[in-house]
């Protein structure tokens, strides 16, 4: 792998083009579109919450087969298709009025987006060889990171704005991102669809080993709503830590995961490298746990080291699990079924984001020091089942190219 936090010229910077070009859109999208709901459009809070639960589960469910579709009519026909349609769902926003038409909205552009994921990771799967994949994964997640971070500024804007063409320049920002994306994609070399082989109505279901990988790493992502949800709570609520932290925490997380993840995946080669690493971040996460847990009851700037030190071990975990579950994603999944496959594994990400915000709120916040304890003792226990999860999977006889990953 390349040294270079720049993929190298072709394929991977395209696709790190597109990447950076809708993160950005993403970026000022996720930071003004609760208000936008609410001050612009007129829903209370607890309506945009249920319309966003009820899409995101839609999505999560749509994922599978628009992954399958993408399969077998080409995945970059597919994502160029998915990023049109992701874009005008956002554009659609722009005239929505009512509970209703938000609802159905929201679901067209969850549909789209978790689609689209898979789409792009059966493409990159046909571009890249194997043992690239990992590294290209890592350059993705920092240009998604630095995407979100100009996004997010260009969204800050418009909050500080706080006008409606504002957050109506924000949400078309995000439309156009997508149709960028769209172009970009297309300028790449044509995959072609693989003759998939009938796996019947269940589909990936029906491979249990990999089923349960996916599952333990939902777990593992448990953690995703610390940054935006949990720490702020715990450092109001339970730390005299001062509360702009919360935002220092966030650029520290944002700034290393850019600077850091390529690094942090370059010896991510196969099976058994992406299983230590993995189980080596979720001790690394217990760590973090624990000193989170210490800046509970401390002086101010006691509490605040405590939660810088914490913060720095989340994110070191968080890099090490990416790195091995992206490689376990692909490694696993057989070479003519990648999208859907990649479509059911990324359901965790929506599993967690639904789920983690109940689990992170209960633990920390009623629980304390025990609950912070079981959350990394948690991690540490799905880390360690990892291994012989995706032992079982790789020698499960499904998939005919595990060969590559146990050569390492």
């Amino acid at each position: 792998m390349t040294n270079s936090l720049v993929p190298p010229a072709g394929p991977q910077r395209t696709l790190a083009l597109a990447q950076l070009t809708n993160s950005v859109g993403d970026g000022a999208y996720y930071v003004t579109s609760a208000l936008y709901f609410t001050h612009v459009v007129g829903l209370a809070p607890a309506r945009v919450g249920l319309g966003l639960t009820l899409a995101w589960a839609v999505g999560s469910l749509v994922g599978v087969p628009l992954g399958r579709l993408a399969d077998r009519r080409g995945p970059r026909g597919t994502a160029v298709l998915l990023a049109l349609a992701t874009g005008l769902a956002v554009a659609s926003f722009l005239v929505v009025r009512g509970f209703v038409p938000f609802v159905l909205a929201a679901c067209a552009y969850a549909s789209a987006q978790s689609g689209l994921a898979a789409a792009r990771q059966a493409l990159l799967a046909g571009l890249v060889s194997a043992g690239e994949r990992t590294g290209l994964l890592a350059h993705l997640q920092s240009t998604l990171n630095a995407g979100l971070a100009v996004g997010a500024g260009l969204g800050g804007l418009a909050l500080r704005a706080g006008t409606r063409p504002a957050y109506l320049g924000v949400f078309a920002l995000d439309a156009v991102s997508f149709l960028v994306c769209a172009g970009l994609l297309a300028r790449l070399p044509s995959v072609r669809g693989a003759r998939a082989r009938k796996a019947g109505g269940l589909g990936v279901l029906r491979d249990r080993p990999y089923v349960v990988v996916a599952l333990l790493n939902t777990v593992l992502l448990l953690r995703m709503p610390l940054l935006s949800l949990g720490l702020p709570l715990w450092i109001a609520e339970r730390t005299d830590a001062p509360t702009w932290l919360v935002s220092a925490l966030f650029v520290l997380n944002t700034g290393a995961v850019m600077v850091f993840q390529v690094r942090t995946a370059r010896g991510v080669t196969g099976l058994a490298s992406a299983t230590r690493v993995v189980r080596r971040s979720g001790w690394v996460m217990l760590a973090a746990c624990a000193a989170f847990a210490l800046s509970a009851g401390a002086s101010p700037w006691v509490a605040a080291g405590a939660l810088v030190v914490g913060a720095v071990l989340q994110v070191a975990a968080e890099m090490g699990q990416s790195a091995g579950s992206w490689q376990l994603s692909f490694a696993l999944a057989p070479v003519d079924r990648v999208g859907e496959y990649q479509g059911f594994f990324g359901t965790g990400v929506t599993v967690a984001r639904t789920l983690g915000p109940l689990v992170l709120t209960s633990l920390l916040l009623e629980w304390g020091t025990p609950g912070w304890l079981l959350l990394g003792g948690a991690t540490v226990a799905a880390s360690y089942a990892m291994g012989p999860a995706a032992r079982w999977a790789a020698g499960a006889g499904e998939v005919t190219v595990r060969h590559q990953v146990l050569a390492c």
